[in-house]
């Protein structure tokens, strides 16, 4: 169970610096998508550039911890539950702020990575799962 435990949560770590490579446009991760363009927090106040550089560090921050908890698994480290609970918590934190607001094409604004997180939030937190013995 750790291993596979430990790759998903690597892999979805990962999958937060696609959302880098989108919110720094280095690539679109789909024609004409523009997120994090017109977030209902920060456009406003801060406008899409600075919105856009938010989002990249965010991405990269959440990456990390994902990543560096997956290790902690493999390394057998009791502090990997911890650094997932923040990184999953903080990962629906950015994606619900960064919200273009707008119900369409939620899908392309990290609709299913926020419910993944949730998914581990109440694995971790209600369920107590995974129970990997360290």
């Amino acid at each position: 169970m750790s291993i596979i435990s430990g790759i998903f949560l690597i892999l979805h770590g990962l999958v937060h610096l696609l959302y880098f490579g989108q919110s720094a446009r280095r690539f679109e991760l789909q024609p004409g998508m523009v997120w994090p363009d017109g977030s209902w927090v920060f456009a406003g106040p801060f406008g899409n550039e600075a919105t856009r550089i938010l989002a990249s560090v965010a991405c990269v921050l959440a990456a990390i911890g994902f990543v560096a908890g997956g290790i902690a698994i493999f390394a057998t480290q009791a502090w990997w539950r911890p650094v997932i609970l923040g990184s999953a918590a903080f990962s629906v934190v950015i994606f619900i702020l960064l919200w273009d607001g707008q119900p369409h094409a939620l899908a392309n604004k990290g609709l299913l990575g926020i419910l993944i997180n949730l998914a581990i939030l109440v694995a971790l937190l209600v369920f107590r799962w995974p129970r990997l013995g360290f």
